[in-house]
C-alpha cells in the first residue's frame, strides 16, 4: 500500500512546483511589461508629414501612424512609424492628418508584446507646423 502512496506524493510535489514556476514566470513578465511601458530608453522629435493614422489590431486595438521625413525635395520620403496610447492625443494627431507637424515621443525597446504598440516609439504631444519662407540664401563666391 505504501507503493501506491509513494508516486502520489511525488506528482503533487511535482505538480506544486509546476504551478509555482508558472506564478514565478507571469510575475516577472508582467513586471518586465511594466518596467519597459514606465520607463523610457530615449526621446526626441521628428517632423514631416503625418501620411497615415489608423487605430488597428485583432484583439488589442492600437493607434498607429506614419510620418513622412522629406530630406530634400523631389526625393522619395523615408517614412518614420509611430504609435499613440493615449484617446485624446489620438483625435488630435487624426485631426492633424495630412499636414506638417513636429511630433515628441519616447522610446521604449522590449516591450514583450504588441498589444501595447506595434512601435517601440510612443508619441506622447503633437504640434502642427506654420508654412513659412523663411529661408535663408547664403551667397556663393
Amino acid at each position: 500500500m505504501n507503493a501506491t502512496v509513494a508516486p502520489r506524493s511525488f506528482l503533487s510535489r511535482v505538480g506544486r512546483m509546476l504551478v509555482w514556476l508558472l506564478l514565478i514566470i507571469i510575475v516577472l513578465l508582467v513586471l518586465w511589461t511594466w518596467f519597459t511601458l514606465s520607463w523610457s530608453y530615449g526621446d526626441g522629435e521628428r517632423a514631416g508629414v503625418l501620411q497615415k493614422f489608423s487605430r488597428k489590431g485583432w484583439l488589442c486595438k492600437t493607434y498607429e501612424g506614419e510620418l513622412a521625413l522629406y530630406v530634400v525635395g523631389g526625393v522619395s520620403p523615408e517614412i518614420w512609424y509611430f504609435s499613440v496610447r493615449d484617446d485624446e492625443l489620438a483625435k488630435a494627431v487624426n485631426e492633424a492628418l495630412g499636414q506638417r507637424v513636429r511630433l515628441h515621443y519616447t522610446e521604449h525597446p522590449l516591450v514583450p508584446t504588441s498589444c501595447f504598440a506595434e512601435t517601440r516609439y510612443f508619441v506622447d504631444r503633437v504640434e502642427h507646423i506654420k508654412d513659412s519662407t523663411n529661408y535663408q540664401i547664403v551667397p556663393t563666391q
